[in-house]
Formats: structure tokens, C-alpha cells, sequence
């Protein structure tokens, strides 16, 4: 049976209150349990609207702070462009199918690494770099196939966007703005 989602409450002293284990919890807390791959809500404790969203881009914002950021300035500049843009749901959707389809390659370099390693490998950062450059032409090979998919994401959402313009805007005598290639052009 599948665990229930735990519910953390903000309250407007901005703490945390994790009602599994009845007690106040940190961001640190909260990020901990997204590494456990626990799954949780964050809800205002008046209200009840769902704070996790918030809550999950201030953990990004805390360790984009720190160390080394996962996001350039210019990346950070595009996405904010994306925002209220015709194109903002598709380039979420394009980014999370990329995201997975990283993961996908991770597991497979991490599956790897097991049949070389063993169950109880103990990979330090010398070990990775050694199994990184056994694995270098796999890895080119995956990425490789990731860049691919990346690309291909990319024309079907353009495709998709096309035939949604020329469906909106297809009744009208726009000049070589006919009907999508293969089509017959409707009589008149």
C-alpha cells in the first residue's frame, strides 16, 4: 500500500510544521526529504492553498546562493522571457521531458557503475572519474541520443504550434500563409 503524502503546514510566522512527526522543521528538512524521494504538500495552515511549488523554488533559490549554481544569469534571463509568452507551457513541458530523459541516462551510468562496482560501491569523486572515462564512448553515445531527443522535442513542439496557427489564422487571406503541407487549399 502506498504511503499517504505528508503534509507540512506554513504558518504565518513562516514555520513549518511537519505533522508526521508532529514538530517544526527547516528548508534543509524539507530539501532532505526530496533527496529520501518523500513525498510531501506544503499547505498554508489558514488557508490550505498548496505552498509546496513555493517552498521547492526557495530550496533552488538557496542553493543557486551557494556553491556552484546549477542556472546562468542568461538562462535565468530566458526563462523569465518565457513568462506569459505563448510559448511558457510548452518550454515547461520541453524542459521536464528533458529533465527525465537526463534521469534516464543517470540511471543507466549509475546501473553501470553497479555491474563494474558491485551493490556496495563506495563511489568517491576519484571512482566516478575513473568510471566516467571507462565509460566515455557510452556516454557520448547516450548523450549523444539525448541531444537527439532534445532536438526532436524541439521540431514537434514547433511543428505542433504551426498547425495550431494555421488553424487559428487559416480562414483568413494572409499571403503564403496557406494550408499545411500535403493539404488542399479549401474552395471558395
Amino acid at each position: 500500500m502506498a504511503e499517504a503524502i505528508r503534509i507540512i503546514k506554513k504558518y504565518p510566522n513562516r514555520r513549518l510544521y511537519d505533522t508526521a512527526n508532529s514538530g517544526y522543521i527547516t528548508l534543509v528538512d524539507v530539501k532532505q526529504m526530496v533527496l529520501d524521494q518523500i513525498e510531501f504538500q506544503v499547505v498554508d495552515a489558514k488557508t490550505g492553498e498548496d505552498l509546496t511549488r513555493s517552498i521547492l523554488l526557495q530550496i533552488i533559490l538557496e542553493e543557486e546562493s551557494g556553491g556552484l549554481p546549477m542556472f546562468s544569469s542568461d538562462m535565468l534571463t530566458q526563462m523569465i522571457r518565457f513568462y506569459g509568452n505563448a510559448m511558457q507551457g510548452i518550454i515547461g513541458s520541453y524542459m521536464e521531458k528533458n529533465i527525465h530523459t537526463f534521469l534516464e541516462i543517470q540511471q543507466k551510468l549509475q546501473d553501470q557503475a553497479r555491474q563494474v562496482y558491485g551493490d556496495k560501491m563506495m563511489v568517491t569523486p576519484d571512482v566516478w572519474r575513473q568510471f566516467m572515462q571507462m565509460q566515455a564512448p557510452a556516454l557520448q553515445g547516450m548523450l549523444g541520443n539525448y541531444l537527439e531527443q532534445s532536438a526532436k522535442l524541439c521540431l514537434d513542439m514547433q511543428q505542433q504550434m504551426q498547425r495550431q496557427t494555421r488553424g487559428m489564422f487559416g480562414g483568413f487571406p494572409f499571403t503564403g500563409f496557406g494550408p499545411p503541407e500535403g493539404e488542399k487549399e479549401p474552395e471558395k
